[in-house]
């Protein structure tokens, strides 16, 4: 049967993305070594699609997208790697540090103040130098995507103004320095996390510098990104730095061995290995469906039965009608989407990208995880229930007086035994476990994955978790997340207020909330059950008292003896069947380990409450106090909650794979 669009999305574009940095024309070391930087260049991008070229990729060839270069868009080594980018049919992004105007006024370089104020109103300097600087920026800017962080150009301006206007005030020039290094920190910062690979041309002079060369580079490898490090006194000896410790070696390594190094560098970013592609691509074979089997809701039965409300509630239908990917911008997704159309300026085409490749792809996943947990956790929990039907319904012949029909009873436990090993083997064939927990991670990192997008932010490659048996499915999602891209806008402080507050509020309140209920009911699903076993051993211990207080009661001549023969049957049942079914419950108990989720849900609630918090304290602060790097901190902090709790949450389930229940 062909599968519809719902059943199957297609893969996600693959591509490499790499970040530029290096000094500018006017360093010492770059100028008179132009020349071999570029040639230098040249060959590791030549190499870097040689190797892609080479090798097979995890989404097959015909995913594969051009390779995307971001850099600074500053004078020197961004526009030398940029023209080679261009050369070789990358996508370029340019992540600007200031606002269109304001980035093309410092860049240019300018001498005099009116040069400074013609530039920023956007027309032509008087300085030639300053004219030539300023149409190189226009020309490329003309050819390329930029993302803009204008939070504080009104305040940088102005200091720029302050600065030329008044070059012997070194409080002036304190200040430009420092509030403009701090932008372009700020830039830095994007252009590691949204590069698999740093390319770095550094003369390992100092790493101080707030925005400087050496300062991005420290910040990449104390991120765990990988940095390609090119030294401008001997560009062909290049190596690649994996860790902060590696500054401390500021030898140059051996040619051969960086090359090597790259090559598997390239070969992981495009998940040619045989664990990220093999398991990547199992996922065009799973099958979306539009909603749950009600054979399946045995685990979601017990938390309905024990996690309170009105009887109704506990007994109502647990079907669960999954959200179409092709209607979920239309449905729950609808206000989120809405929110980022009204961000001033904002880029319509970024968000029609987002709900097409990372909402519908979310929806998907999410459908399929969620069948796939009520296979697995459902099987496990119908397991334990089975195993301790099979034992009752086995001895139930003993009080019913049918020993000659032993055989039907023997047969009732043999075929729930056989139930037992049956679900658990497809379970094992079918990989439950092991495919839920996998989808269930992806979906998760693409459910908030919209904040960070919209901000231009991301989790840097390094700082992505590495599971125990795979890492496909954070491979599937920072490839989703990268095909996206970045939005060409500039980001002001209007758009952080919108971002804030009808993006980021909304979700962290959202799911605040859901963990703060989810930890209630999960911690009254744990004490009823906990409950329940118990009173099922204390009605053994009550039953098996209460038959040899009749015993007694025989041996004294005050209980007829033929009555406790024929009831000693049914005595022994009881015996059986209470403690049985005890234990059964204290498996069901100690699977679903609910305390435990419980408590891991109230310790991401209250993470989230903090969040929360300084979201209102920013909400009430005044527009130019709204920057970039606040709004994006608070951002990234919801991130690592989120990455947290998944983390916490395989932690419990990861070696409670689907078992006979023994």
């Amino acid at each position: 049967m062909k599968r519809s669009k719902a059943q199957l999305l297609p893969s996600p574009h693959l591509r490499i993305s790499l970040g530029i940095t290096g000094h500018r024309s006017e360093h010492p070391g770059f100028a008179p070594n132009r020349q071999r930087i570029e040639a230098v260049l040249a060959a590791i991008f030549d190499r870097i699609d040689t190797q892609v070229s080479a090798v097979t990729p995890a989404f097959g060839r015909a995913n594969i997208a051009p390779a995307r270069l971001h850099c600074l868009l500053a004078d020197g080594t961004d526009l030398l790697a940029s023209e080679l980018a261009l050369q070789r049919g990358y996508e370029l992004i340019a992540l600007l540090p200031f606002g269109p105007a304001l980035n093309r006024a410092i860049n240019a370089m300018p001498k005099t103040a009116a040069d400074a104020r013609a530039l920023l109103a956007g027309a032509q300097p008087a300085d030639a130098d300053a004219a030539r600087h300023a149409a190189v920026l226009d020309q490329m800017s003309a050819r390329i995507g930029t993302i803009a962080l204008a939070d504080n150009d009104q305040r940088l301006s102005a200091r720029l103004i302050a600065h030329i206007d008044q070059p012997q005030d070194a409080e002036a020039a304190r200040l430009y320095g420092a509030e403009s290094s701090r932008q372009v920190a700020a830039a830095g910062s994007m252009l590691i996390e949204q590069s698999d690979l740093l390319i770095a041309v550094w003369d390992g002079v100092t790493t101080a510098h707030p925005g400087g060369t050496g300062y991005t580079v420290a910040a990449a490898v104390e991120l765990g990104s990988p940095v390609l490090w090119i030294d401008p006194s001997r560009p062909e000896d290049w190596r690649i730095l994996s860790a902060p410790e590696s500054l401390a070696q500021r030898g140059i390594g051996t040619g051969a061995d960086a090359a090597t190094q790259l090559d598997h560098l390239v070969q992981k970013m495009i998940g040619s290995d045989e664990d990220v592609g093999a398991r990547a691509n199992s996922l065009d074979h799973e099958r979306w469906r539009p909603r749950s089997v009600r054979m399946a809701h045995g685990y979601r039965r017990i938390e309905a039965l024990f996690g309170g409300g009105r009887l109704r509630d506990r007994l109502r239908s647990l079907t669960d009608h999954y959200e179409h990917p092709d209607q979920i911008g239309e449905g729950s997704c609808a206000p989120m989407l809405a929110n980022l159309r009204a961000l001033p300026g904002a880029d319509q085409t970024f968000t029609a990208t987002i709900e097409r490749e990372v909402m519908r792809r979310f929806a998907w996943i999410d459908g399929i995880s969620a069948r796939l947990s009520d296979a697995y956790r459902g099987g496990m929990t119908i397991n334990f229930l089975l195993s301790s039907l099979a034992i009752v319904g086995g001895l139930a012949y003993l009080p019913l007086g049918a020993s000659s029909s032993k055989w039907g009873f023997t047969l009732f436990e043999l075929a729930l035994l056989g139930g037992i090993l049956l679900i658990t083997s497809v379970g094992v064939r079918k990989r439950w476990h092991s495919r839920w927990f996998e989808t269930r991670r992806v979906a998760e990192y693409l459910r908030h994955a919209s904040l960070m997008l919209a901000l231009g932010a991301a989790r840097s490659p390094g700082r992505w978790p590495q599971g125990a048996e795979t890492s496909w499915p954070e491979f599937y999602a920072r490839q989703t997340m990268r095909s996206v891209g970045l939005p060409r806008i500039s980001i002001t402080n209007a758009y952080l207020r919108g971002v804030l507050t009808g993006l980021l509020k909304p979700h962290v309140l959202a799911q605040r909330d859901y963990h703060w209920g989810k930890a209630d009911r999960l911690t009254t699903v744990h004490h009823r059950l906990d409950h329940m076993s118990e009173r099922l051993f204390q009605f053994a211990v009550a039953t098996v008292t209460f038959y040899l207080l009749l015993k007694v009661g025989v041996a004294m001549h005050r209980v007829d003896g033929e009555w406790l023969e024929r009831a000693s049957k049914w005595f022994t049942l009881l015996g059986v069947a209470f403690p049985t079914f005890g234990a059964s419950i204290a498996g069901i108990r100690y699977f679903g380990d609910f305390e435990r989720f419980a408590a891991i849900s109230q310790i991401t609630a209250a993470k989230l409450d903090s969040i929360a918090a300084r979201i209102a304290i920013l909400e009430a602060a005044s527009d130019e106090e709204l920057t970039y790097r606040r709004v994006a901190s608070l951002a990234h902090a919801t991130d690592d909650i989120v990455f947290a709790e998944i983390e916490n949450w395989q932690a419990v389930f990861g070696g409670k794979q689907i078992s006979v229940p023994v």
